[in-house]
């Protein structure tokens, strides 16, 4: 898959395929200097502004019919403070190329999520997270960073200069200004060891709390029309490295995770009554394996076949009940679904509209293949998530408003505040935004 969005005959389209937009003028600056130009140009003619990076987001966060920055050029590591342990990035970097040059360095972030083709200020914007019992989303491994702002000023935030902005820029949804760098905590090398191992939907639900005590990182998938999961359990160790064999990777992650599900998927959409026996035999296809490997290669893994996805967070101990209630749900509503369910936790942070702010939090993702009608299926979730205070991932598909976000986010007055200081004129607005934020 490419993890670049299209930009054929001037149409800007997402990696999952559901938004587009035709901005009026595309930028790539070479520099920050270059960056705030382009911002006071577009001040100057009344022109929005947003920028956009791998296009990962479901939602049409980053879509513009104004100016359309992208910071492609605006890469590489900038320093790093061994001392502090800290690495600054730009912006425009994508996570694979800082988790390969890190590697390099012998570092490693603490967590990450399951893909690495974002940008960093596109996966931090937008709260991408993977699964950890302490350790919490990209954003909150975040010790500074730069903006810039609607009247083209550069702000260096962190927790001591600016540290009202920094509470909140670090998920600013791209409402606050466009982040340029990014200082990330990091830590010298380690290894963690992997165990994947299918596992009975019921005895996950019963054991969760378990599960997730025992595990410095516990996730699972569970596949709709059977009660069948397949669970993941990654914990730091002392080694020695034993990763997953090559031709063993190419069968599992690409062949089987990869090749052999998109086809898979190819047949449910054009015949979904053989949904649930394909369902079935993927489920019995899995085997349990272990695995030692450095950080990225453990949390990260290939996805070649594309999806439509919905993601909300939930208080931790609500999670199994709203699963019995999503089970339930699919068997008696006739859908047929062919995604695996995706479950995650986070511990409670302090980023003003993280989904984990201020509450330890359980995620459920629920997707569709590419091209497959998927909208009865994520309003039927989303009616359950939302009746637990679920908090939408603001990169997936929700259907939430300003007037439902700002009951669920304690602190949302404070960002929207923010946002009425740093950006008055609206330049960084869109449709997207109107609605999740207010005017």
């Amino acid at each position: 898959m490419s993890s670049t969005a299209s930009g054929k005959s001037g149409t800007w389209r997402n990696w999952g395929g559901n938004v587009s937009a035709r901005p009026a003028r595309e930028v790539a600056p070479a520099s920050v200097e270059e960056l705030a130009a382009a911002v006071r140009r577009a001040a100057e003619e009344g022109m929005p502004v947003k920028a956009v990076g791998s296009g990962h987001s479901f939602t049409s966060i980053a879509a513009t019919d104004g100016l359309l920055v992208r910071p492609r050029l605006l890469t590489g590591i900038r320093a790093i403070d061994r001392r502090a342990g800290t690495v600054t990035v730009e912006a425009g970097t994508p996570l694979k190329r800082l988790n390969a040059a890190l590697a390099r360095e012998g570092l490693s972030l603490t967590n990450m999520g399951d893909i690495m083709e974002q940008t960093v200020s596109g996966a931090v914007s937008t709260g991408t997270h993977g699964t950890g019992r302490e350790s919490a989303s990209i954003a909150a491994q975040i010790r500074a960073l730069e903006l810039v702002t609607a009247d083209g000023s550069v702000l260096t935030c962190s927790a001591e200069e600016n540290p009202e902005i920094f509470a909140a820029a670090r998920i600013g949804l791209g409402a606050l200004g466009i982040v340029t760098a990014i200082t990330f905590a990091v830590e010298p090398m380690f290894l963690l060891t992997a165990r994947e191992e299918p596992m009975p939907l019921d005895r996950v639900l019963a054991e969760f709390d378990q599960l997730w005590s025992e595990n410095e990182h516990f996730e699972f998938y569970w596949f709709p029309h059977t009660g069948s999961t397949n669970t993941k359990r990654n914990n730091r160790s002392a080694g020695p490295e034993q990763p997953v064999g090559r031709f063993a990777g190419w069968v599992e992650d690409e062949f089987l995770s990869n090749g052999v599900f998109q086809a898979a998927n190819w047949v449910g959409r054009a015949v979904p009554a053989a949904v649930p026996a394909i369902a079935r035999i993927s489920s019995r296809a899995l085997s349990a394996r272990s695995y030692t490997d450095i950080p990225y290669k453990v949390f990260t893994s290939p996805r070649r076949v594309r999806f439509v996805e919905m993601e909300y967070a939930l208080p931790r101990e609500a999670v199994t009940e709203a699963l019995r209630e999503l089970r339930a749900m699919v068997d008696r509503s006739g859908l047929r679904v062919s995604f695996p369910v995706e479950v995650r936790t986070a511990p409670a942070d302090d980023i003003t509209l993280s989904t984990a702010s201020g509450r330890d939090s359980a995620y459920i993702a629920v997707h569709m293949f590419r091209g497959t009608p998927y909208q009865r299926y994520f309003s039927a979730a989303e009616h359950i998530l939302t009746a637990y205070e679920g908090r939408p991932h603001w990169g997936k598909v929700h259907t939430r408003d300003a007037e439902y976000l700002s009951r669920v986010y304690p602190r949302f007055g404070e960002f929207t505040a923010l946002r009425d200081r740093l950006d008055p004129d609206r330049r960084f607005r869109n449709d997207h935004l109107r609605r999740v934020l207010g005017a």
